[in-house]
């Protein structure tokens, strides 16, 4: 028989992990989808096929709303993320929302 420490009480965590803060629910997906009309909302020309996050799943505050993302193609969604054109421009469209969605 082995003596050991009595199990400390599981944990219930309150707040929502990184991960979960930045996981897309069925109904925000779908707002997308329906705000974008399956289009790439940058080109406006190629099918959506790819979700974007405007601010980092690292640096969300709360879980993912559709203000957060926007639908891309693959292209656009390679510019937004790669080039420092593409980083300044998700910049300037995040701080643009923010405004906006204070004074509403």
């Amino acid at each position: 028989m082995t003596i050991g420490f009595p199990k400390s009480p599981k944990s219930t965590r309150v707040k929502l992990t990184q991960k979960q803060m930045g996981e897309i629910s069925l109904a925000v997906d779908t707002e997308l989808k329906e705000r974008s009309h399956g289009l790439c909302e940058m080109c406006e020309k190629a099918l959506a096929t790819e979700r974007a996050h405007l601010t980092g799943r690292p640096h969300l505050k709360h879980k993912t709303t559709v203000t957060d993302l926007i639908h891309l193609c693959s292209k656009c969604h390679d510019w937004l993320d790669e080039t420092p054109e593409g980083i300044r421009s998700r910049n300037f469209i995040v701080t643009v929302i923010s405004k906006v969605l204070q004074k509403s």
